[in-house]
């Protein structure tokens, strides 16, 4: 189980990577009562990826939902983590914890498809992972499950970055 965001992508890697395709997630209205009425402000989460084992998220907040939602692409370029896959799945399973939320990602044979709810499977989707069976576990905040998602998906190693990191050869 891991509950630290991963280290994220560093800026010039980042700028390399050229085409990235956005997901929304979830736009939020927030309302201030103020003397005249209410005044309403949203903030928009976004999952950005280039399909192909490179995946994260943005948050922004404005007073028009796309401003707000120019603001999380941009803070998604930031938030970028690799993820290693083994042909269309992940390499082992995995759990990752943010606040009270918890995903369990299991990997799946060749055809299944990806098993997941909503806010899940855009993260999977985008990071490249197309056979993959998941489980939601405690709080299902759209925040706290894609940032889980993201902590589980950092801490996925293969086969030959474990045996590397040992010293072992398999």
């Amino acid at each position: 189980m891991y509950n630290k965001l991963p280290e994220f992508l560093d800026r010039t890697e980042a700028e390399k990577l050229g085409e990235l395709k956005e997901e929304r997630v979830k736009v939020n209205r927030s309302a201030k009562v103020v003397k005249g009425g209410r005044r309403f402000a949203f903030s928009a989460l976004t999952v950005v990826g280039n399909q192909d084992g490179i995946v994260g998220f943005g948050f922004g907040k404005a007073k028009e939902i796309p401003s707000a939602m120019q603001k999380a692409f941009k803070d998604g370029r930031k938030h970028l983590v690799r993820v290693p896959r083994v042909e269309t799945t992940i390499p082992h399973e995995i759990e990752g914890i943010y606040c009270s939320s918890k995903v369990r990602l299991i990997p799946a044979s060749p055809g299944t498809g990806i098993i997941a709810g909503s806010t899940v499977r855009a993260v999977l989707e985008l990071a490249g992972v197309r056979d993959v069976l998941t489980k939601c576990y405690g709080s299902t905040n759209p925040i706290n499950l894609v940032k889980a998602t993201i902590v589980a998906l950092g801490a996925l190693r293969t086969k030959e970055e474990i045996s590397e990191l040992r010293g072992v050869e398999l």
